[in-house]
């Protein structure tokens, strides 16, 4: 058997600088608290910046419907920016509407059931489609037929087969 052997060695200490005298530690102050004090009204609540917390939304009588829907309406030319940011990922684009634009049941309310979760797809997807110009030309054909129909545009990956991208360009003229 091979003996191991092991030696520490110890160094001693380096010269400490006397010029800050050392405080004991004395315990927590009264003043820190872990837990902040409960306010009276929710609204007025810190969160410890500058920033005071709100009501972002109202989630009966605002209804969100597709990423990006809580802005104003798209310009054409913002449409473009996103269509061209799916052509340039390989995505293939996709136009569809909707007369209702969210999850609803019509038929069955069990879990598991699938009603009111898919769009109406306008004609199909665009398969090789490299000019953003083409797409806007189908909202644009799509909301013209259909004018009282939420319409968004969905970016689907073939090396995937998923949807990777999908947000709503026109919300219907009511």
């Amino acid at each position: 058997m091979a003996s191991i052997s092991v030696s520490l060695a110890v160094s001693a200490p380096a010269e400490v600088s006397t010029s800050i005298p050392n405080k004991a530690f004395s315990g927590l102050s009264k003043s820190a608290s872990f837990f902040a004090p409960k306010s009276v009204n929710p609204l007025s609540i810190n969160n410890g910046s500058r920033v005071n917390a709100m009501l972002v939304v109202d989630p009966y009588n605002n209804l969100k419907y597709e990423t990006l829907s809580y802005l104003p309406p798209l310009t054409d030319e913002q449409i473009a920016k996103q269509v061209d940011y799916i052509i340039r990922n390989g995505w293939n684009p996709c136009v569809e509407f909707d007369r209702v634009g969210s999850v609803h049941r019509t038929n069955f309310s069990g879990s598991g059931y699938y009603d009111g979760r898919y769009w109406i797809m306008w004609k199909l997807p665009m398969f090789g489609c490299t000019d953003s110009a083409a797409v806007l030309r189908e909202i644009a054909e799509c909301a013209k037929a259909h004018p009282d129909s939420f319409v968004r545009v969905l970016g689907f990956s073939a090396l995937r087969q998923v949807q990777c991208a999908g947000f709503l360009v026109k919300k219907p003229s009511v």
